[in-house]
């Protein structure tokens, strides 16, 4: 079963992909209002072959919702209002930190960290509830 998993922020969304126990970074889409994200991302569903989506839900580090939480809980249920398939939320703490050391560990130079960072912090995000979910 394919799976998109999401890192949604104010200026990007990265963008992974597991066709089975493996979580991959496919893409970071630059954020262009609502209705075109939702065209590019269901367009990527249907690429893919797509039967569920998994949205990064950044809660606080005491568990709680903020602000950006709230951003993407709306982003979440309009992206289900769009597809035919289900879109789950998963907590992403730290998300972003993790895929930072990764790519830091690599070597790669700060210009592109920062590109690749968001479909990293995706597939991480995706990679913890594909775990959750088989483990």
């Amino acid at each position: 079963m394919a799976i998109l998993g999401l890192d949604v922020g104010d200026k990007r969304i990265g963008v992974a992909l597991a066709n089975g126990l493996l979580a991959i970074p496919l893409t970071v889409l630059d954020r262009a209002g609502e209705e075109a994200d939702m065209e590019k991302l269901l367009a990527l569903a249907r690429e893919h072959g797509v039967e569920r989506i998994v949205v990064g839900l950044p809660l606080l580090m005491n568990g709680n919702i903020g602000m950006q939480a709230e951003k993407v809980l709306a982003f979440s249920r309009a992206l289900s209002e769009h597809v035919d398939i289900p879109v789950d939320t998963w907590d992403e703490r730290l998300s972003t930190v993790s895929a930072e050391r990764l790519l830091l560990d690599t070597g790669m130079k700060r210009e592109k960290r920062k590109g690749k960072r968001d479909a990293m912090a995706a597939a991480i995000i995706l990679q913890a509830y594909l775990d959750g979910i088989n483990g």
